[in-house]
């Protein structure tokens, strides 16, 4: 496969992806990791930054269940909040550790968990499985594709 049969796989699956509700998209993320995550983490060891992404994640696990998803959403829809601007700021691979502990947090209980019973759409599936079917490397370009655009710019001023 040459490299613009590669991109084009990966950009044909992230349109893919975007199509899907805020909703599909976050179980997608969470069966993404679930499937990939111990893959994904060392991925770029020493390009993330462990201490900030932690701070985010410890943010987040203070909110109820409900405010836990609501920001989840925010930061996918790039909704302006002071969460998803702090997130904003994150290089790529520290947004990327977010979203890892995310998952973790979602498996250990300290964030809201899938909901029970949740049944993939086909769309979703078809989503999965052409990740699945990508290399490792075009795996960790599709999650970046996903999560670079993702929070919200900073206020001008003094405002984060």
């Amino acid at each position: 496969m040459t490299f613009a049969q590669a991109q084009g796989n990966t950009d044909q699956t992230l349109a893919q992806f975007q199509q899907l509700t805020v909703d599909q998209q976050l179980a997608s993320l969470w069966f993404m990791y679930t499937k990939m995550g111990k893959s994904i983490t060392p991925a770029a060891p020493g390009a993330a930054e462990p201490a900030v992404a932690e701070g985010i994640f410890n943010q987040i696990k203070e909110l109820s269940q409900d405010e836990q998803l609501q920001v989840q959403r925010d930061m996918l829809q790039q909704t302006s909040t002071e969460i998803t601007r702090e997130y904003g700021s994150l290089t790529d691979n520290t947004k990327l550790l977010v979203w890892y502990r995310l998952a973790q947090g979602m498996d250990e209980g300290s964030i809201i968990p899938m909901p029970e019973g949740y049944e993939m759409s086909d769309a979703e599936k078809t989503v999965l499985a052409a990740v699945e079917g990508l290399e490792f490397q075009q795996q960790i370009t599709f999650l970046r594709n996903i999560v670079a655009p993702s929070g919200s710019d900073a206020k001008s001023g003094s405002a984060i």
